[in-house]
């Protein structure tokens, strides 16, 4: 069938909705079944996604129907991998631009998984293709998210790599997987790794600060225990919950912590700067307070 007017779709009149259309993400050969042609396809009704690959605009975005569309077509040993594979885990990562897929599993099927009836290479196998799609920087920060979220552990990581030498991808996930720690949000991930490699030393994640009665007065993104040094980031929602963080700073304050917080724009446009704070800060001398931290 050849479509003459592509351009004419939709115009002076109502377009037509298969009902069959509108339920999820449907291929062009469906669509052909449907009573529409490309041209059709082109107006303002339809969203392209891919390669013969559409969805009605009104339908709202959900990748599990984007992925569950495109395993209808995918060859039968075809596995989602790289950031794909990772969202399928649970990681806040771009899953569908682009939908990411190796053919065949090039690691074989004992490192294969399915979710929810989706096959996915297995967590180590995609955090190590992510070290090597991916600055470090941010393959670290989907490690973090992953060991945060309970699915895996730096050690485990760290035996994968070894297991995996002169694999690619391995050699970087097994010096990422020293770094790595259970940090609460990427910004963290990327301050600690700011100051990493600014040759700072590494501090501690997420722990629970005490007074010298040891109360917990807080707990801290990133700490440093012997100049009793808090570092803070402040997200997007800070305004929102300011007035808790001013009374979370006054206790850590009182128990005898310094406090420095940077926002997003500080780590990402001010790194000389966030880099010399924290230097000088570890530089000067810590009062002189019990170190009580329950890490």
């Amino acid at each position: 069938m050849i479509d003459r007017n592509p351009h004419c779709a939709d115009v002076g009149k109502t377009p037509r909705i298969p009902p069959e259309l509108t339920r999820s993400p449907f291929f062009l050969d469906e669509a052909r079944n449907a009573g529409l042609t490309l041209s059709a396809l082109s107006g303002k009704s339809w969203q392209r996604l891919g390669a013969e690959l559409y969805r009605w605009k009104e339908l709202p975005d959900d990748p599990w129907l984007t992925l569950s569309a495109w395993r209808r077509v995918l060859p039968p040993d075809a596995v989602f991998a790289g950031a794909t594979a990772a969202w399928l885990f649970g990681l806040d990562l771009e899953p569908t631009d682009p939908v990411e897929v190796a053919v065949p599993p090039s690691s074989g099927r004992r490192e294969v998984v399915s979710i929810r009836q989706l096959r996915a290479t297995a967590l180590p196998l995609t955090l190590a293709g992510l070290c090597l799609q991916r600055p470090a920087c941010e393959a670290l920060v989907a490690i973090d998210m992953a060991i945060h979220r309970g699915l895996i552990d730096a050690a485990a990581l760290g035996r994968y790599a070894e297991m995996s030498k002169g694999r690619p991808g391995a050699a970087r996930l097994r010096s990422l997987a020293l770094l790595a720690a259970a940090a609460e949000s990427p910004m963290e991930t990327r301050l600690r790794w700011l100051l990493v490699q600014a040759r700072l030393p590494q501090p501690e994640v997420q722990t629970n600060l005490r007074d010298h009665a040891a109360r917990f007065v807080g707990r801290a993104d990133l700490y440093y225990p012997a100049a009793r040094l808090v570092l803070e980031y402040d997200g997007g929602n800070h305004r929102e919950r300011m007035v808790d963080d001013n009374r979370r700073q006054n206790l850590l304050v009182n128990a005898g912590y310094r406090v420095l917080r940077f926002t997003s724009a500080d780590i990402r446009s001010r790194a000389d700067v966030v880099i010399g704070q924290v230097r000088a800060a570890l530089a000067s001398k810590a009062r002189l307070v019990p170190d009580v931290s329950n890490r």
